[in-house]
């Protein structure tokens, strides 16, 4: 591999702006996103109530107000840190709980608003920057061009600022796969230069304390753990050396220490929610490829296209994976072994999974493997072969930047994304509901998750009351009451509720995921 020329001063003073850029894009308008149904999710943890607490003292087909909600979305002198950890194990142990207990720390000192934790996240996403640039030097052993243009590429990306200000575990992960991964490669690098048995238990310790830290961050990172012991096996040409026998130690020893929380997992296998309503049931292999297609622009650019601007979505697309792919070309041709199967080890093994599974939204592995072929692409493209050649490039960084940065101020002033992709059909239901005067929405819990009813009622004002009633029980409806709501009911429940009150029922507002009814004499 060609060495890497120092970046020039104008260019490591632009890197500078931009890293300024994107700490302002992660900290602006936090307290005006609305609240997706993950965060909601994340309140209830860290306050230490179960599902089990909230349907038997909300849904008891009485009418209440959105205030009867705050008490699960609080901190409470009631619960303490045990309460969050059995919370978790309870009803959602695929979230490990190392981000939940570090929040709920963070909001006993800052307070327990939402803006609170996800200024929490947007801390936590500063640290992504330092990681990124250990990570690059690991891989490249470069001064200066890569490793910039990364942590700038990093800084401004679309998809880094949504999960930088979601309270949820998104930008923790991220972190800790980082700092892991560094650690293995620093680990694997020292093995092959002469070192005491100390420093040798050092960085092996090392590396075994940061894969422990993203497994206690999120379950999701045993596919990272896969990842490793195909990269550290294949360099080694699947021969069991000394530096395979440290490695896999080190991987037992970190999976020992989280093998506590995998047997909660596994106990409470048919009782958790926290990934269930995400995992693809209709997988096939278009979905996959138009999921990784989209999921590939937003890394870069993020304008908010939909089907009603299909030609837009396709141009963008057809760039974007157009320089996604020539990048891991490159990054193929003009690198040893070690360093481009690493990089398509998270890009491939530590992905591939959770994109069948469905779960787009953590797809980590992939952003982080994209970001970094495309910025040794540039890096090394930017001052190598003529003046024409280096000039096309410097073109396509600018453009790269500027259409980040307009995704970006898109996002600081809307109040949602894709991300929050129920919250669009919520906020059309609360317009609906709170136009109407003294309304009853009734809510089953059978056909409605809490978590999108927590997420509903931060949208509802509070002359609007609540009618919560569980499983499929009709609920007490007084024929004196008016507009009157349905969300979400199923056929069969609502033709008999229609029929046992005399009530005719219109739709008045349905998408791909939710439904409204209106009762009326």
């Amino acid at each position: 591999m060609r060495r890497l020329v120092l970046a020039p001063r104008w260019l490591q003073f632009f890197i500078v702006v931009l890293v300024v850029f994107g700490i302002f894009f992660r900290f602006v308008n936090l307290d005006g996103k609305v609240y997706s149904p993950g965060e909601t999710n994340t309140l209830l943890r860290i306050s230490g109530y179960t599902n089990n607490e909230v349907k038997q003292q909300l849904f008891n087909n009485r009418l209440i107000t959105k205030q009867a909600f705050d008490k699960f979305q609080r901190l409470n002198p009631e619960k303490n840190f045990g309460d969050t950890i059995k919370s978790l194990a309870i009803d959602s142990p695929l979230n490990s709980p190392f981000y939940y207990l570090l929040a709920r720390f963070w909001s006993q000192i800052f307070g327990d608003s939402i803006t609170a934790i996800r200024t929490f996240s947007a801390v936590i996403s500063l640290f992504v920057f330092p990681c990124i640039y250990w990570l690059c030097r690991e891989l490249f052993n470069v001064p200066l061009s890569l490793p910039g243009i990364a942590i700038a590429l990093l800084s401004i990306s679309p998809m880094q600022i949504l999960y930088a200000q979601e309270a949820q575990e998104y930008i923790l992960w991220q972190v800790t796969i980082l700092l892991s991964s560094a650690a293995l490669l620093r680990a694997l690098r020292l093995e092959s230069i002469q070192q005491t048995d100390e420093k040798r238990i050092f960085n092996w310790g090392f590396y075994t304390f940061t894969l422990s830290l993203s497994l206690y961050t999120l379950s999701l990172s045993i596919f990272l753990v896969v990842a490793h012991i195909f990269y550290v096996i294949a360099t080694a040409k699947f021969h069991a050396n000394k530096t395979v026998q440290f490695f896999l130690g080190s991987t037992l020893i970190g999976s020992l220490i989280f093998m506590p929380w995998i047997l909660v997992i596994f106990y409470n296998q048919f009782r958790f929610n926290g990934y269930h309503n995400a995992i693809n049931q209709n997988f096939s292999l278009l979905n996959l490829i138009i999921d990784c297609l989209t999921q590939t622009n937003r890394i870069f650019v993020d304008l908010n296209f939909n089907d009603a601007n299909p030609l837009y979505l396709i141009i963008f697309t057809l760039l974007i994976f157009s320089l996604v792919g020539y990048a891991i070309y490159w990054l193929w041709r003009t690198n040893y072994q070690k360093t481009w199967l690493f990089v398509t080890s998270l890009m491939t093994i530590g992905t591939i999974p959770l994109l069948i599974l469905g779960l787009q939204l953590y797809l980590t592995p992939y952003y982080l493997a994209i970001q970094i072929a495309v910025a040794y692409l540039l890096a090394t493209q930017l001052y190598n072969g003529r003046i024409l050649r280096q000039k096309t490039w410097q073109f396509i960084l600018v453009m790269l930047i500027i259409f980040a940065l307009f995704s970006d101020i898109l996002y600081s002033q809307s109040n949602t994304s894709w991300i929050k992709f129920s919250n669009n059909d919520y906020i059309n239901i609360a317009k609906i509901v709170n136009r109407n005067y003294r309304s009853i929405l009734i809510i089953n819990y059978q056909d409605n998750s809490y978590e999108n009813i927590f997420a509903l009622s931060y949208l509802i004002d509070p002359k609007v009351r609540f009618l919560l009633f569980r499983e499929s029980n009709i609920p007490k409806i007084s024929k004196k009451l008016n507009n009157v709501f349905l969300l979400n009911y199923s056929d069969k429940l609502r033709q008999e509720i229609a029929k046992k009150y005399r009530f005719n029922t219109k739709m008045i507002y349905q998408s791909k995921y939710s439904s409204l009814w209106k009762l009326s004499k």
